[in-house]
C-alpha cells in the first residue's frame, strides 16, 4: 500500500507559526533574570506556546548554549522547536539538539529577490517546507457583546470589540484589536510577533496590554493622562507607546 494511501497517518508539507525568541546577549544569568521578570506577574502569558530560539543577532564570535536556552524558555513553560542561525552560526547552533529553522522573513525575502528589490521582514519562524500558494489574509473578527470574567477571543486577524472587556476577560489578536468600549482586562496584540500591531480603546482600564510579548500590567501605573481615555497603543524601539486619540 502507498504510504500515500495509509488510512492511519500522512506525512504532508506544510509550515507551523511560532514566536522567535531573539536572542541578544550570552549572559545566561542575564536572560534567566529578565525572562522570571516578564513572566512571574503572568505566569500564563505564553505557557505552552511554542518558541523558535533566533540567534542571528549575536555578534561573529559570540556562542551561547542552545541547550541552557532551551531550559530557561522551558522554566517559563514555552516550548522550543528549532533554531534560527546565520549561515556562519550553524554549526554551532545545532549542537544543542534543536533542529535548524527557516525564519519568515528569510523565506519571503528570497521569494521577493526574484521579482523585486525590496524584502519583507516578519517575527515568525516556521520550519523548512515546500513551497505553496500563500493563504489568504485573515478576516476580521469583530464581537458585538460585552465579555464577562473568564472569557477569551482570539482572533487570526484584526479584533474588533464592540463591548465592554471586564475584569478577567481577555482579547487575543495576531494582528490589530481595536476596543470600541472600556478595557479593563487583557489585551494582546501581534501574538505571533507583529511588531507593527496596535491596540486602540476609547476607554483605557487594562490590566495587561501587550504587542508582541512586549506587556504592561497594573502593577505599573498607567499616566494619569491615558487612564480612562481613548489611546492608541503601539511599539517603539521595543518599548511600548500609549498615546491619547484626538476623536473630536
Amino acid at each position: 500500500m502507498s504510504l500515500n494511501k495509509t488510512p492511519f497517518f500522512e506525512l504532508r508539507s506544510g509550515t507551523v507559526d511560532a514566536l522567535q525568541f531573539v536572542v541578544k546577549t550570552t549572559d545566561l544569568d542575564a536572560l534567566k533574570n529578565e525572562l522570571t521578570r516578564r513572566f512571574e506577574a503572568t505566569p500564563e502569558f505564553f505557557s505552552g506556546e511554542v518558541v523558535t530560539i533566533d540567534v542571528r543577532r549575536l555578534g561573529e564570535s559570540e556562542r551561547a548554549s542552545i541547550a541552557d536556552i532551551a531550559g530557561l524558555l522551558d522554566s517559563v513553560r514555552m516550548r522550543p522547536i528549532g533554531v534560527v542561525a546565520a549561515e556562519a552560526q550553524r554549526e554551532w547552533a545545532s549542537a544543542g539538539g534543536l533542529p535548524l529553522v527557516e525564519a519568515r522573513d528569510r523565506r519571503a525575502s528570497a521569494g521577493k529577490a526574484e521579482h523585486s528589490p525590496s524584502t519583507g521582514e516578519a517575527a515568525a519562524a516556521q520550519p523548512v517546507a515546500s513551497a505553496q500558494t500563500p493563504a489568504a489574509a485573515p478576516q476580521t473578527l469583530i464581537v458585538d457583546k460585552p465579555l464577562r470574567s473568564g472569557q477569551q477571543v482570539y482572533a487570526k486577524g484584526d479584533l474588533v470589540v464592540l463591548g465592554l472587556v471586564s475584569y478577567g476577560a481577555e482579547v487575543i489578536a495576531e494582528g490589530n484589536i481595536h476596543i470600541y468600549a472600556p478595557l479593563r482586562g487583557r489585551a494582546l496584540a501581534g501574538v505571533h510577533g507583529n511588531h507593527d500591531a496596535r491596540i486602540f480603546c476609547t476607554c483605557l482600564e487594562p490590566e495587561l496590554i501587550s504587542i508582541a510579548g512586549i506587556y504592561r500590567t497594573t502593577e505599573n501605573p498607567l499616566p494619569a493622562d491615558v487612564v480612562g481615555k481613548s489611546v492608541q497603543i503601539r511599539l517603539s524601539d521595543e518599548k511600548l507607546m500609549i498615546e491619547p486619540l484626538r476623536l473630536t
